[in-house]
Parts: C-alpha cells; structure tokens; sequence
C-alpha cells in the first residue's frame, strides 16, 4: 500500500512528532486534548474511527501500531522480541507447563494499555529502563502479586535471550525487585502431614474403585516429595536410573542443582514401596504384554492402572480428591489445607544444617530461592552489652563479661 498524497503540515500535531515520517494509515484529531486514530470498518457497514494512541505517543510508537496491524511486530518492540523467542529452540525445550505459563504471560503483557494509549507490547526494549519494569510489576501485584512475579520472571527471561541473539542491545527487566507474595505454598504442620500421610496409606491399601480407596502410589508420592525436597512432576518422572548406591538422585527442574539424597530406612522403604507397587501393576493379566523399556532411564517408578507413566494431571487431580476427601472426614480441618508443593518447603524447612547445607540439599542456585523454601526461624543469642555498662543495668548489675 503506497503513501499517497504528502501530507501537509499541521500545527496542532506534537511538537515531537516529525511529520514527514508519519507512517500512512493514521491520522491526528485537534479535538480535545488530542488523539491519534485509524479508519477501519464497521461491522455494521461503513467506517468508523477507533483511537490508537494519546498525545504522549512517540513516532516509533505510532510506526510500532500501523505494523501490528499490518499483522507484523516491528523490531525491537516487546512484541517482537516474545514472538521471536515463542519460535526459538530455548522456548521448544522447556517443559509443556513452563511454555503454557509463558503463553499465559505473553497474553497478559499484551494486554496491558499505557498512559499513551497504545498497549505496552509495541514499546521498544531498548528505550525502556528498569523504572517502567518496576511500575509495571507493582501495578499488577496490587491484586495479583503472584501473576506480577511470573511476567517478570518471563520477561526478563524473553530479553536475556533476545539480547543473547540481538533481537535487542538491552534487558531492562534485570535488577526489577519481585512482589511480594502472600504465603500461599500451604507448608502442612507435622502434625498434619503425618495425619494426611497415614490417611493417604490407608486409602491406597484399600481395593480399588471401592469406597472409601483411593490411588496406592500418592503417599508415596509424599514421603519423596517431602524426604528429597523435590516437586510433584520430579517424583512421577523418578526412573530405575535415579536409583544409586549412595542414594537417590533427584533431577531437578526449573534451573535447580541436580543432586544426591542419601538413603536412610526411611527413604529405602518408600522407594521400595514404589517399586513393588509398579512390579504388582505390570504383573496383572492385562498388562502382561506391555513391553518393558531396556534401558533404565526410560523405566518410570510410578505407573497407573495401566501399567503407562503416571502424568502430571492425573497427579494433581488425584490430590485435589484426596484432600478433599481428608477434610470431609475430619483427618484435617479446612484452613490446614496443604498443596503437595507445599512439602518442598516442609522438606528443605525440616532440612539440618546451615543456609549453605540447605540449598545444596534444596538444588537452589540463589539464597532469595532458598528463602522463599525455608520457613525456619533462626535461633540467635541477644546482643552483648560493652562492660562499660555493667553499672547501669539492672541496679547496678554488672555486664555478663568478666573485668580485666
């Protein structure tokens, strides 16, 4: 589509914006405090008028709106650094809930409209600073501070790598400060995790599809998560190869250390329990002619009725049943509710040692990960006060340190 007829200057325009390097398709309105609109159809029949952006818009901004409507993101928006990297290798290669989270994050980013009219994805990452970033994350996180910390988290994620690749020079989400979450992981009290434990046990002896039965596998499924530290989807993709003589190795996601948990008779009956529940399920008649993977890597631990690998949204619905069914009998109240990611943090919680003994038993890579997991509070000694004032407290007492 071709310019048409040059423009003539006009006055009222901001100062800012040269007018010769005014893309076609978008005009300016006086009227009011100003506007910048596009004609597009109505569906009704004829044209309408709809407002794309405010006086504060720049010339790039406007260039950025006529391009996505033209059904491309101009380069180096935001918009066209997330679309570059939804079609990289980097993003092929994280796990299906990883990309399903991001997809969910690019949606809402594009979303978000600015005080210039325009939506924040057609900004340019690199006229951006890290004051629009924090802006941007305090604004989400006055109703969702959990959602606010997943686009940021996105975010700087997308510009690492477009920056690696040069998609853009800069990532202005670097050095954004989080906000802050309400306690929401449900950590359980002992008490109430070894109530729900004995209570998943006896459901999973029961026979199947009666009342009262629930899956076998899920205490187990709890005992790991919560004696290796470890989430949900690393213990239902444990294998025979994860099993070594010095313990059991966890293969951690989401950046974490890989690492090895030492057996204790505790952990050796559980893994014992797991592997002698998946023999009995592929031992059944009807699973007899499943064929078993040679190598070990490829032998998962749990397996369901039907002797295939136990996915992830079988899991989760067999807990969201199972605590359900733990309150409605009365094994735990409604408010000690916990979520199975919450023994992660019962687990690196209970976890002996220092801070540093800690996150290399947690797998963390940073201490602000490793706090989000430790709930211990720290047992310190009261400050010491300089002899000098031994005579000054409590009635002339004297400071606990001995005189020279």
């Amino acid at each position: 589509m071709g310019r048409g007829r040059k423009r003539k200057h006009n006055p009222t325009i901001p100062a800012h914006i040269k007018q010769d390097q005014l893309p076609a398709g978008i005009y300016w309105d006086k009227t009011g405090q100003g506007r910048w609109y596009i004609i597009e159809p109505d569906p009704e029949g004829g044209v309408r008028t709809k407002t794309v952006a405010g006086t504060a818009a720049r010339l790039s901004d406007l260039h950025a709106i006529v391009e996505q409507r033209a059904g491309k993101d101009a380069q180096g928006t935001i918009s066209y650094v997330m679309a570059q990297f939804r079609e990289s290798t980097e993003y092929g290669e994280l796990s299906p809930s990883t990309r399903k989270t991001y997809d969910q994050c690019e949606r809402a980013v594009r979303k978000i409209k600015t005080k210039i009219g325009t939506t924040f994805d057609l900004l340019r990452v690199d006229q951006l600073d890290t004051s629009v970033f924090q802006r941007l994350v305090e604004s989400i996180a006055k109703g969702h501070p959990t959602k606010a910390n997943m686009v940021l988290r996105y975010l700087r994620r997308t510009f690492t790598w477009g920056a690696r690749i040069g998609h853009c020079r800069t990532n202005p989400a670097t050095g954004v400060k989080q906000a802050k979450e309400r306690g929401r992981y449900q950590m359980p009290e002992h008490r109430t995790y070894g109530a729900a434990l004995n209570f998943a046990r006896e459901r999973g002896a029961r026979r199947a599809h009666t009342k009262g039965s629930g899956p076998p596998y899920l205490w187990c499924v709890m005992e790991l998560a919560y004696l290796c530290r470890m989430r949900g989807i690393e213990v239902i993709r444990l294998t025979d190869a994860h099993e070594t003589d010095a313990g059991l190795r966890v293969s951690r996601v989401k950046g974490s250390r890989d690492n090895i948990v030492r057996w204790t008779p505790r952990l050796r009956a559980v893994w014992d329990a797991v592997l002698a529940l998946r023999a009995e399920i592929l031992a059944r008649p009807a699973n007899r002619s499943r064929p078993v993977p040679i190598r070990a890597e490829d032998r998962r631990a749990f397996v369901n009725q039907s002797g295939m690998p136990l996915s992830k949204r079988a899991l989760d619905q067999a807990w969201v049943e199972f605590m359900a069914a733990a309150i409605e009998t009365g094994i735990i109240t409604a408010e000690e509710r916990f979520t199975l990611h919450g023994l992660k943090h019962r687990g690196v919680t209970d976890t002996t040692g220092k801070k540093a003994d800690k996150k290399e038993a947690s797998g963390h890579k940073s201490d602000a990960m490793l706090d989000i997991y430790d709930h211990e509070l720290p047992l310190v000694d009261a400050a010491a006060a300089p002899e000098f004032l031994g005579d000054f407290l409590g009635g002339g007492q004297k400071s606990s340190k001995s005189r020279s």
